[in-house]
């Protein structure tokens, strides 16, 4: 669940995670979100570890420090390390979360209930679109960290570990148990991202409120979503005036509300569902279950509304197509490029590394073209 911040997507994510229990699904509710909200949309305290919220619903919020002292030890002892002498303990420990590291985390958390076997649906609350984004783009940026300097990297460190022993500054080079831990992690992350991009297990679903602000951006992100190769198989319109409260002094709100519902519909040519705007704020269980049923009726939540796989691979009359689903998009928005194995498009200001087939390695594009929200690259 995603959406820009403030639609809801916290709510609808819990009232995903009940209505799915209430199908008897085993669920785990997980909150990807660094602000975790989980527990003020509640009412009850939810932590780093796992806790019961509702008959078959497990949630817990991602906690990146713990997270570190629990799998990732020795990458956070070098990282201490460095900051020792420096900085104080409290600076030093918030200095630790360096930029990506809470979407890293939050990947190796979807792995982790994966591998439990303990559960049948794991609900993701996902940070805002911008968040998120970064969470997707996480593997592909590893992938190449990994294959292109990881080793330069390691075989330097231990050319210059015996000199910074002689100056008393070998904390400042990692050890080998610190490149170990991050060969793991490579491997947890290449895990999960075969999860996410598998279209018959994990799907999209994004929140969005009848406004033209968050209509344009969750627009982006439905385009973006596709680039990374995630499918979204349903959105959720939040928020929307009921009937009674459509005339008198809303009445212009609700007219600019139609004109965004319109748009809404024209956008997204997936599954819609629409949740009402209710006269006081959804607090708690029961709440959020009245939530699920007025969103999904008697459907299960946890149903894939849609099947589709965003990026394709289609050979036809001896050439290779590879297709992405890029609605929403102009042409003058799209650059495609190709560099050694890979294929690299940029659509606004996202980014994508993709991965080619060895048949496709070193073979120039012959055209790429944007057609019906398609878009279409045929290797020569």
């Amino acid at each position: 669940m995603t959406g820009k911040g403030g639609v809801g997507k916290t709510s609808h994510a819990i009232a995903t995670a009940l209505g799915a229990a209430a199908h008897r699904h085993r669920v785990f509710l997980l909150s990807a979100d660094p602000a975790h909200s989980l527990g003020d949309a509640l009412g009850r305290r939810v932590g780093a570890r796992p806790v019961a919220i509702a008959p078959g619903v497990v949630a817990r919020e991602v906690s990146v420090l713990d997270e570190l002292d629990r799998s990732w030890s020795e990458i956070r002892r070098w990282l201490r390390e460095l900051l020792r002498d420096e900085t104080d303990e409290v600076l030093a420990e918030e200095l630790l979360v360096f930029p990506g590291l809470e979407e890293l985390m939050a990947l190796r958390a979807v792995r982790e209930v994966e591998a439990t076997g303990d559960f049948d649906v794991c609900v993701v609350d996902c940070a805002p679109t911008g968040s998120t984004l970064r969470m997707l783009r996480f593997p592909d940026a590893l992938r190449i960290f990994m294959e292109n300097f990881f080793d330069l990297e390691r075989r330097s460190a231990r050319l210059l570990r015996p000199l910074m022993e002689r100056i008393h500054a070998a904390g400042v080079v990692p050890r080998d148990e610190f490149f170990e831990a991050i060969e793991r992690l490579y491997a947890d992350v290449e895990d999960v991202r075969r999860i996410l991009m598998d279209g018959d297990r994990t799907t999209a679903r994004l929140v969005v409120n009848p406004a033209r602000v968050v209509v344009e951006e969750t627009r982006r992100s439905f385009a973006y979503l596709s680039l990374y190769g995630v499918a979204t198989d349903a959105v959720v319109v939040n928020r929307l005036l009921p009937a009674p409260a459509t005339g008198g002094y809303l009445a212009r709100w609700a007219e600019r509300e139609r004109g965004e519902l319109d748009s809404i519909e024209a956008s997204f040519p997936i599954p819609q569902f629409r949740a009402p705007l209710y006269p006081r704020e959804l607090r708690g269980i029961e709440d959020l279950a009245i939530l699920a049923r007025d969103v999904f009726g008697d459907r299960d939540p946890a149903a894939v509304f849609t099947r589709g796989r965003p990026i394709r691979l289609h050979k036809r009359a001896g050439r290779t197509r590879l297709e992405i689903d890029l609605p929403g998009v102009s042409k003058e928005e799209i650059e495609v490029i190709t560099r050694g194995s890979d294929l690299l498009v940029q659509v606004r200001n996202a980014s994508r590394w993709i991965g080619l087939p060895t048949s496709l390695r070193g073979r120039p594009i012959r055209r790429a073209r944007l057609h019906e929200g398609v878009l279409e690259v045929d290797f020569g």
